[in-house]
């Protein structure tokens, strides 16, 4: 295995190898990089035959791996060369174990694997590459013709030390007129950053250093001083000291007035102080960079101009504006064939599907965007790719199917700190249970997301208020008082390479937590209004969700309302981690409105309810376990009626009656008790206890006549008519929920729930 960086001379070795094996009579089999039939070519220019070869193009089985191996191993000298493996996608193939059965048969044979890689595959023995030190550079170059210290000083910052792209680079400046500056050509023409976004390049920072001293005349300097800004982006550090380049940068291009130039460093400008709060300016100054990209017919700053303007229109919510201006940059690059442009606005439909809903186009815009990447050789292509699949598991997926992005982003973290990988970690945590480890790495994080900007920052901030809501941590003031100046706008990392959700639902979430339920449904209710202009239905679905919980906290009408409206978006597009979320739990019993009719729903059961008055009544009860409510209360809606003259539950005449039946079961149980009479005697006893129940009924303290009104009598008798009729309907669909509530409610003049063994922990209603 020869491993190294692209430019450490691995394609070289493998060449000179390959020529020198010739030269002593081995066969060379060369295996074409970047193609999948690169194992079937190879086994069918060793001899192979042509169905196993074709076997390894589909699903060849493990035996059918070890034949292939064993037919590309030879007695006599053989040299295999495979040239930049990893551009090959067998990594997560079952014909990796190919490369691993190959590695075994080797040894007894007469055959040699050369297998150059950027990254290790730990197969083998391994080589690795990296940069030369001055000397041998120097050495290097002199080969070429370039012997001035200088130079060689020059190309060894702008290589990095790397030989391949030394030799590059001494090939660029051999064809220079004299008086071109070699340090300013390199810097400004030939070098580009290669770590990645946000990502101090040392390499290209050492050689703007070296270059800033030697532009002299106003249009070099501010073209140095706009890329050196920019390079420092990533540098947390950095900000007094970037603001102070670019301004320079750009009072020397406007003074210089070229449109070319201050395209470039209008440009610059806003990538070296990129932040939340600049978002009208990336408007303003990409509608500038366009203008000045078509006056100076400079196609690549009239598609940054319009890249600058799609980002901004999507931090506003301003998305049907955002995908006209996707639409023209799309055009532009493709009729180009400029792959990385194709491959960003090829991200962005990917955003914009998941903020509409339409979840099944992620997966096949997400492959789209795999190979346009990898032909364009982003190195920024297998985090977008994750960024694009988290839209579809934030919705869709199992919470553990996080737990490789956790690791993943485990390692990057580190070595990326601008993006704040730290907050989406403590989201992730969050959301996956693991609310020890969310708390840990908000509390690491928080300080620096507060302390810091770019372009990630809201979206980082964003993340920490769903870490801080589901965790209950006390940063939620600090986090909702971070977010507030950005009220009405999308919660978008970077270059709107992902969206999520609105600051407006996060600010409601976090007053949530806080205690403040007014505040909160007043930013719930701008959300859904936000969300319904921009047309992002799973937005709308969560936002519902959230003001359902919020007006019920509050005991205010419509929570239901919201809550149907949440499941049936939910529904539609298939956003299976709501659905279980709205699902009550396995405790908790239903009765609501939905639509015309009521909706019961427990754990086992589900019955749909024609509307009427014994369900209102019903739910008035069950919201106030344990509670009595008037039978009067419940025919006015909880109003109450005011009682006019009142009359004696019992006349004289009926408490005459009861009092002289009560004796005669007193004689009769005792001649039952006398004659051994069992029956008879469980009889009068039965009566007598009804009786008795009756005269408490109607008596008070001290033996007194209760006083009732022809209306709460009516009211009693309707009520109990009215709720059993009620309960009995529910029996019929529902005959578990009936029978709780048969041995549950109580009627008479007062009304009552009292949960009886069997039931839910508690009803939502």
């Amino acid at each position: 295995m020869i491993g190294g960086p692209p430019g450490s001379g691995k394609t070289t070795l493998l060449d000179v190898a390959a020529d020198r094996a010739r030269e002593r009579g081995f066969q060379v089999l060369r295996g074409a990089p970047a193609s999948e039939l690169m194992w079937a070519q190879l086994l069918r220019d060793a001899g192979g035959p042509d169905e196993l070869a074709q076997r390894l193009l589909t699903e060849p089985t493990p035996l059918e791996l070890d034949d292939a191996a064993r037919q590309l191993v030879s007695n006599t000298p053989r040299l295999i060369v495979i040239d930049d493996v990893d551009d090959v996608d067998y990594v997560d193939d079952t014909r990796s174990t190919l490369m691993h059965a190959l590695a075994g048969r080797v040894v007894a044979g007469s055959t040699v694997v050369l297998v150059s890689s950027t990254t290790g595959l730990s197969v083998g023995r391994e080589l690795r590459l990296g940069s030369l030190a001055e000397p041998d550079l120097a050495l290097l170059l002199a080969e070429v013709g370039v012997v001035d210290p200088v130079a060689v000083r020059t190309l060894l910052v702008a290589s990095r030390g790397l030989p391949g792209a030394a030799r590059a680079f001494a090939a660029e400046l051999a064809g220079l007129p004299a008086d071109v500056d070699p340090i300013l050509h390199l810097a400004l023409n030939v070098v580009t950053e290669t770590s990645g976004f946000l990502i101090v390049d040392g390499a290209v920072l050492r050689l703007l250093e070296l270059a800033v001293d030697r532009a002299t005349d106003d249009a070099t300097r501010a073209l140095v001083l706009a890329k050196l800004a920019r390079q420092l982006l990533g540098d947390a550090t950095s900000t007094a000291r970037r603001r102070a380049l670019i301004d320079e940068a750009e009072q020397l291009a406007r003074r210089h007035g070229e449109p070319r130039v201050l395209g470039e460093v209008l440009d610059a400008r806003l990538h070296a102080i990129w932040a939340p709060e600049g978002v009208h300016d990336r408007l303003r100054l990409g509608a500038e960079i366009v203008a000045l990209g078509r006056a100076s017919g400079n196609e690549s700053l009239e598609w940054n101009g319009l890249f600058w303007q799609f980002t901004a229109l999507m931090e506003l919510g301003r998305v049907n504006e955002a995908e006209s201006v996707l639409a023209l940059f799309e055009n532009a690059v493709t009729t180009a064939g400029n792959l990385p442009g194709m491959t960003m606005a090829r991200a962005r439909h990917a955003v914009l599907a998941g903020l509409r809903g339409r979840f099944d186009d992620i997966a096949p815009i997400a492959a789209d965007v795999a190979e346009l990447g990898r032909r364009a050789g982003l190195a920024e292509t297998v985090r977008l790719v994750g960024t694009i699949q988290s839209a579809l598991l934030l919705e869709r997926g199992a919470a553990t199917d996080g737990l490789p992005i956790v690791a993943s982003m485990r390692a990057w973290a580190p070595k990326m700190p601008g993006h704040f990988l730290g907050a989406d970690l403590a989201m992730l945590h969050a959301q996956l249970g693991q609310h020890a480890e969310a708390t840990a790495e908000l509390e690491r994080v928080l300080p620096e997301v507060l302390a810091g900007s770019g372009p990630r920052w809201l979206g980082a901030m964003g993340h920490l208020a769903v870490a801080a809501v589901l965790t209950d941590h006390p940063s939620v003031t600090r986090i909702h008082d971070a977010l507030l100046p950005y009220r009405g706008r999308l919660v978008v990392l970077a270059g709107a390479n992902s969206a999520w959700n609105t600051v407006s639902l996060r600010l409601g979430q976090l007053a949530i937590r806080a205690g403040r339920i007014d505040q909160a449904i007043e930013y719930f209710t701008e959300a859904l209004a936000f969300s319904g202009q921009m047309g992002a239905l799973p937005y709308l679905a969560h936002t519902h969700a959230e003001l359902a919980d919020a007006l019920e906290s509050a005991s205010r009408p419509g929570g239901e309302e919201h809550r149907a409206a949440a499941r049936s978006i939910a529904q539609r597009l298939g956003m299976s981690r709501l659905l279980a979320r709205l699902a009550p739990p396995a405790d908790e019993w239903t009765l609501r409105r939905e639509g015309e009719d009521w909706l019961l729903v427990t754990g086992d059961e589900q019955a749909r309810l024609r509307d009427g008055r014994g369900l209102h009544y019903l739910r008035a009860l069950l919201a106030a376990p344990g509670k009595d409510i008037s039978a009067l209360d419940l025919v006015a809606d909880g109003a109450g009626l005011t009682p006019t003259a009142t009359d004696p539950l019992l006349d004289d005449a009926a408490r005459s009656a009861y009092r002289n039946r009560l004796a005669a079961l007193d004689k009769e149980f005792d001649e039952a008790d006398a004659t051994g009479d069992t029956h008879r005697a469980v009889r009068a006893e039965a009566e007598r206890q009804a009786i008795l129940a009756e005269l408490r009924k109607a008596t008070g303290l001290g033996g007194r006549t209760r006083q009732t009104t022809a209306e709460a009598e009516r009211a009693r008798v309707n009520v109990t008519r009215t709720l059993r009729t009620a309960i009995d309907r529910i029996a019929a669909t529902a005959p578990q929920v009936g029978a709780h509530l048969q041995r549950s409610v109580r009627t008479g003049l007062a009304c009552r729930y009292d949960p009886a063994p069997g039931g839910p922990a508690r009803w939502r209603v």
